[in-house]
């Protein structure tokens, strides 16, 4: 069963922020904000594992800032070469400051 785990405060994003969180089992997840939405996917690129994370936001799309591979925020799906995999995507909620994803 996933569980709900706190990995960011609200108050630590600026306007279109990122961050990665390590849920200590050595899976590195970004959360971005986009506009007053969090959303939480998988840190590394499918296609040769680049960090997300440095990556321009457009939209609700990450652009791998290796080889241009985008991907959608809200559901992990590759949308260009050269990634042909999704990267995870997990549920966000807010409570109060508390942001959490489903794990």
């Amino acid at each position: 069963m996933a569980d709900w785990k706190e990995v960011a405060k609200v108050s630590e994003f600026a306007a279109s922020d990122r961050k990665l969180v390590d849920l200590g089992d050595g899976e590195m997840i970004g959360v971005f904000k986009v506009g007053e939405e969090f959303f939480a996917v998988n840190g590394w690129c499918s296609h040769e594992k680049a960090s997300l994370l440095h990556g321009d936001v457009e939209d609700h799309e990450v652009v791998c800032p290796v080889h241009g591979a985008r991907f959608d925020l809200r559901t992990g799906r590759h949308l260009s070469l050269p990634a042909v995999r999704p990267i995870a995507s997990y549920p966000v909620k807010v409570e109060g400051d508390a942001i959490f994803i489903r794990v």
